[in-house]
């Protein structure tokens, strides 16, 4: 069975730094993409960055030059945030394209204090 199981959320003050972990249990055959979303109250969930299997990446542009997506082990993905905003307060959650299926992790709640 594949879960992902996402690490690293916490409490920052705004101009602070966290650092996400996403580690996927299970076998694992193919991975095709690494995903972070996230969703704010009252909002609908959203794709912040993305790195597929080739290295390439891509980041909604309200967070461009500020978070880095990363891939570590074969079983294991990052995003680095910097520069954190009031505006970043979510859940964030891990995604994973692996096996031909779609998989997400249960959340990690980032707050940002201003």
């Amino acid at each position: 069975q594949v879960r992902l199981v996402e690490s690293g959320g916490g409490l920052v003050q705004a101009g602070g730094s966290l650092r996400l972990s996403c580690v996927i249990s299970g076998s694992i055959f193919n991975i095709e993409r690494m995903a972070w979303y996230r969703q704010a109250p009252g909002k609908q969930r959203e794709l912040v960055a993305l790195i597929t299997s080739g290295g390439n990446t891509n980041y909604t542009d309200s967070v461009k030059g500020r978070f880095t997506i990363s891939r570590g082990s074969a079983k294991s993905a990052y995003l680095q945030m910097d520069s954190l905003k009031s505006e970043d307060t979510a859940v964030y959650y891990c995604n994973g394209r692996l096996n031909l299926q779609t998989y997400w992790g249960q959340g990690t709640q980032v707050t940002v204090s201003s």
